[in-house]
């Protein structure tokens, strides 16, 4: 029964010689081969850098987002009164005065 195996496993002479007959053509087809495994790990590797650089673009916005709010509510009358009150400074009543250049 083991002698039935053995014939499929054998390697002859003649693939042997085929074999070293188109040397360069198969280490080119291997060459290739290694080219387009890199070529797909490289292309991978971008596609998480960019994903990655998304998710921190999306979360610089909401921070800008947030500090322009925060800033623009800083920034109206009433908020300025109260952070300069207990400095002792007070708005005066009249309003801003127009200066006019002529």
């Amino acid at each position: 029964m083991a002698k039935k195996f053995f014939p499929a496993f054998n390697i002859s002479q003649r693939s042997t010689e085929w074999v070293f007959a188109n040397f360069r053509y198969v280490l080119f087809l291997l060459g290739l081969l290694l080219i387009y495994i890199a070529n797909a790990h490289y292309a991978e590797q971008n596609v998480r850098d960019i994903q990655l650089l998304q998710r921190e673009i999306k979360e610089l916005k909401w921070e800008y987002t947030s500090l322009v709010g925060d800033r623009m509510y800083r920034s109206m009358q009433s908020q300025v009164a109260l952070s300069v009150a207990p400095l002792g400074l007070v708005l005066p009543p009249e309003g801003p005065k127009v200066i006019e250049v002529k």
